[in-house]
């Protein structure tokens, strides 16, 4: 009997030390948390600002919480009990979100979840988190060590999906005609560049250097400009305030992520 409690006793201590792993709300709360260190001052900033704003226009939580090191736990069951710890979301409305990212080092991968409350598993299901707001929104950036454009550009989305200024579906659709006609636009462009060279090499007597910026420079410096994944939140950089705190969300499960 003695050892079966022993065995108990030291099983006890295992969970807890394993579950306090799991970080602590923060005090004073906030809605970005970096425990790597990887977003600078102004990123972490720029990104508090427009979460917190969204926060007070809908009431929905977004919470992102990066960590360097996941301590052997699924991304998807991290989320989950970190949901279950800090209470993400409003109380009855479960509109809570978390985005979990583990940034990619040496031989260990990069892995992002993006975790989604009882009240917008409906709005955001798990296949569309999955190709809209990670697989097309946030990795291709990570890819790229820009974790601040890749958490921008998802968070972008998943505001406006939320919102209700489009749907999961009517987003997917717009993203696979800019897609397609990507190539076509980069052949166009080739061609337009092949036929004025070809006149400005017959003109070139006629110009000289700071006269004037030759069209198919200044065609590249606008274009150049636009882009598909925008990285900025607009009207949201300037929230005034702190935020608030959590309001005690609920979690199911539901949500997707990723690897790099």
């Amino acid at each position: 009997m003695k050892k079966l409690v022993t065995i108990f006793a030291f099983l006890f201590i295992l969970t807890s030390l394993v579950h306090a792993q799991i970080p602590d709300k923060p005090v004073p709360a906030r809605l970005v948390n970096d425990f790597a260190g990887i977003l600078s001052s102004s990123e972490k900033q720029q990104l508090e600002n427009t979460l917190v704003q969204f926060d007070r226009e809908t009431s929905t939580q977004i919470a992102v919480v990066i960590v360097s090191d996941l301590d052997g736990y699924d991304p998807a069951d991290y989320a989950v009990r970190l949901s279950e710890k800090w209470g993400v979301g409003q109380k009855g409305k479960d509109n809570g979100i978390i985005i979990l990212l583990k940034p990619k080092h040496g031989n260990s991968k990069g892995q992002v979840f993006v975790a989604t409350g009882y009240g917008l598993e409906g709005v955001l299901p798990d296949a569309v988190v999955n190709r809209t707001v990670v697989d097309q929104e946030m990795i291709p950036y990570f890819m790229e060590n820009n974790y601040y454009k890749g958490l921008s550009a998802g968070i972008k989305v998943i505001m406006d999906i939320t919102r209700g200024e489009y749907t999961a579906d009517e987003y997917q659709q717009s993203y696979a005609k800019q897609k397609d006609g990507v190539i076509p636009g980069i052949f166009f462009f080739i061609l337009l560049f092949i036929i004025i060279s070809a006149i400005r090499g017959r003109r070139n007597r006629f110009y000289s250097p700071g006269k004037s910026l030759p069209f198919w420079i200044a065609l590249g410096m606008m274009s150049g400009r636009s882009s598909h994944h925008g990285g900025s939140f607009g009207n949201f950089s300037s929230g005034r305030g702190g935020f608030g705190g959590f309001g005690g969300g609920s979690f199911g499960g539901g949500g997707a992520g990723g690897s790099w």
